[in-house]
């Protein structure tokens, strides 16, 4: 027997895909799944690297994973942060056994390391096979929901984002292989399915080859054959300029309304500079329009705060459609400057406080609307999934991202419950069961830590 391991999971959902199809990986190959960090003979570390934060956190977690191994167990980094700067990981962190590559395998990559001593193992370099992590096996999850990843890489060339750059351009998968693995994690016990990928409006692009209207139909298709298979499916990460009027529908039509569209700002000529398009005008239309035909939905954003050329007036005009468009949630982050960028080659550099304080103001802002908007469904009848013993989601909240629904926690882990909302606490509700569920309600209080506001997507 191999051994055991432990994977320590930093950055977005589609991250934690890969960490679920590693683990199946290793699984195969004779690991079993160890009970702590520090008692694994193998830790293997998924990092991410978007940001500059994002890759100060990696680098903690490896030095600290490191330090905290038992005697003898191997460290094993890969993800983002490796397929960014794999040689230099290697080069600067002795600590660590194998930097690897996404895809390339542990048990193949240890082995091969101890061979000759190589500890920057690359995908595609020859020196040893490399797995499709989208294609691969997953270990079950032990929740009622989870990530699917549906495509990787992303064709979109935005100013600040250096993706395309490691993870390549847009790859989606067959239908045929997410709906295999989608009736696996619905057999499993899997209730609802969130479907993730960089750029999700554009799944099927690249493999049918007719341009953006056909792009549209692909994740239409894709989302009405997972509706089909599992039952509840939510979509996060949409790029604005993709969601058309046949993708909100089918969206409202699978029963949950939920919308994350990548803004990322609502100043036209600053999106320009992001080399993106769309504007506070054309984005306030989309959201009217979307609420229009389903009331009931949640909306949710990201935006990016002291981007290169940043005005005050771009500043405003944001605040201002914070205040108009009356998002459910949004998330906030200062623009980090990526090396190969097209925003490295920007003038107007925002001062870091100066970023710093539009970013607080924004995020009071949407704070105090998220509030309202969670008061407002005080008194609403509304079905939740139960996640875990005293902690609900309707479908206005993702999971990991959002407010959770607080219920009894005698109601068991993968019911779908239909509650009666009794209370409001910031981002967080109260949740009171009806019908043969019903009994004491929650405990009031205890609110979940955190602003509102957290989250995130591109």
């Amino acid at each position: 027997m191999p051994g055991s391991y432990w994977i320590e999971t930093l950055g977005c959902p589609k991250n934690q895909v890969d960490s679920e199809k590693i683990a199946g990986a290793m699984l195969l190959d004779g690991y079993e799944p160890a009970a702590t960090s520090d008692s694994a003979d193998v830790v293997v570390v998924n990092t991410c690297a978007f940001i500059e934060p994002a890759r100060a956190e990696s680098v903690e977690a490896i030095l600290s994973l490191s330090a905290a191994r038992r005697p003898g167990a191997r460290v094993v980094v890969t993800g983002c942060l490796a397929a960014r700067a794999g040689s230099e990981l290697a080069a600067e962190l002795p600590e660590v056994d194998v930097v690897s590559d996404v895809g390339v395998p542990v048990a193949l990559a240890l082995t091969s390391s101890h061979r000759d001593g190589t500890r920057w193992l690359p995908a595609g370099s020859g020196r040893l096979p490399s797995l499709d992590l989208l294609e691969m096996p997953r270990r079950p999850t032990g929740a009622p929901w989870a990530y699917v990843k549906v495509a990787e890489g992303c064709d979109r060339r935005c100013g600040f984002c250096a993706i395309p750059g490691f993870r390549g351009p847009q790859r989606s998968r067959p239908v045929a292989a997410i709906l295999d693995e989608v009736e696996a994690l619905g057999a499993g016990g899997v209730r609802e399915v969130v479907l993730v990928a960089q750029d999700l409006a554009s799944f099927g692009r690249d493999r049918d080859g007719r341009g953006a209207r056909g792009g549209r139909a692909g994740i239409v298709e894709l989302v009405e054959a997972v509706a089909r298979a599992v039952e509840r499916v939510r979509l996060l990460y949409l790029y604005p300029s993709s969601l058309d009027d046949a993708l909100v529908d089918a969206i409202c039509a699978t029963g949950v309304p939920y919308f994350d569209l990548s803004l990322q700002h609502v100043s036209g000529p600053l999106l320009r500079r992001m080399r993106r398009v769309g504007g506070a005008d054309r984005f306030l239309a989309r959201v009217d329009a979307i609420r229009a035909k389903a009331p009931e939905a949640a909306l949710r954003s990201s935006f990016i705060l002291g981007y290169p050329g940043e005005t005050e007036e771009d500043h405003d005009a944001l605040l201002a459609f914070i205040a108009r468009a009356q998002l459910d949630w949004a998330g906030f982050f200062t623009f980090s400057e990526e090396p190969g960028t097209y925003a490295t080659t920007l003038d107007g550099t925002v001062p870091e406080p100066l970023a710093l304080e539009r970013l607080r103001e924004c995020t009071e802002l949407q704070d105090a609307v998220t509030a309202r908007r969670r008061a407002d469904l005080v008194g609403a009848e509304i079905d939740v999934l139960v996640d875990a013993p005293g902690v609900a989601r309707s479908h206005r909240e993702a999971p990991e991202i959002d407010g959770v629904v607080r219920v009894p926690r005698s109601i068991a882990a993968g019911t779908l419950a239909p509650v009666r909302i009794v209370a409001s606490e910031g981002p967080d509700l109260v949740g009171e069961p009806l019908g043969a569920l019903a009994g004491p309600p929650p405990a009031r209080g205890g609110g979940r830590s955190g602003a509102p506001s957290g989250g995130g997507g591109r």
